[in-house]
């Protein structure tokens, strides 16, 4: 995936070449490469993040709010994504795609490196699991690092149980994007004693915890998680008490989700007498 280098180059210097050129000559032509600059850097973003099109070798070219797109797709749904993201870009007026649809097109990559898009897609992966971790009521004593790595995760640090370590796995293994959970969290038993002592306090604490937040982090933890349709359910909280209503595709759909709900800090009891497995 290329972006045009003399845009990138013009990104990157207009902001000193303002202060050297004036007239109406400058007036009028370097607002306009800053713009198509703009454009042209968040359309091939918006590419590299997508899982559809990062594969694909796409190059963009912005100007006067026309975007031409060429390079190489394999299905049609592809070109016609490339299309509808250009011209969901702000002042982008015209679209013409020049992209190419071949079936038979497996992109090659250079060495072992990973895409912009994987990358961050790690980064999201490390992100999601360690808040569902933190947010969770059944990991308490659990200090743990997590990395990903083209959605292979490892987890380190320790844990005051087994419980506590299995836990880290299912929650890592059920987050979007994982595709293998490597724990190696160590269980210290040595930290028992103490966590025993302020289980009590972290009772409290939990009782404190305001509804809103309950429900945004269960809503949250639906987001991150696979094989649960977040957007089919909806949340309320009163007293701790979660409500889930809606209709899921599976009764294994129906029990994962009860499950991630209950996990949560602050609940304490998850009705979903209205939440429906077909």
């Amino acid at each position: 995936m290329h972006l045009n280098a003399h845009k990138l180059l013009i990104a990157s210097s207009l902001a000193a070449a303002l202060t050297v050129f004036s007239g109406p000559l400058a007036a009028a032509s370097i607002p306009q490469e800053i713009s198509d600059a703009k454009q042209e850097t968040q359309i091939w973003t918006t590419y590299a993040l997508s899982p559809y099109l990062r594969a694909s070798d796409l190059k963009v070219s912005v100007q006067n709010g026309k975007a031409v797109l060429s390079g190489k797709v394999d299905e049609e749904v592809n070109k016609d994504l490339a299309k509808q993201i250009a011209l969901g870009v702000g002042g982008i007026k015209e679209v013409d795609n020049q992209i190419v649809v071949q079936a038979d097109y497996a992109p090659v990559k250079e060495g072992a490196s990973r895409s912009y898009g994987e990358a961050i897609d790690d980064v999201n992966i490390s992100a999601a699991i360690k808040s569902k971790l933190l947010w969770s009521k059944n990991t308490d004593g659990l200090s743990t690092t997590v990395e990903s790595h083209a959605g292979k995760v490892r987890l380190a640090g320790t844990a005051n149980t087994v419980k506590s370590k299995i836990l880290a796995s299912n929650l890592a293994m059920n987050t979007r994007g994982v595709v293998s959970v490597d724990n190696q969290i160590v269980v210290d038993g040595a930290k028992t004693q103490v966590i025993n002592s302020v289980k009590s306090t972290a009772s409290d604490a939990d009782q404190s915890i305001s509804d809103s937040w309950v429900t945004t982090k269960v809503i949250s933890t639906f987001l991150y998680s696979r094989n649960v349709p977040s957007t089919d359910i909806s949340v309320s909280t009163q007293h701790g008490v979660v409500t889930l209503s809606g209709k899921v595709a599976s009764g294994a759909e129906r029990s994962l989700a009860i499950e991630l709900a209950k996990n949560v800090r602050g609940v304490k009891r998850v009705e979903a007498k209205g939440l429906i497995g077909l």
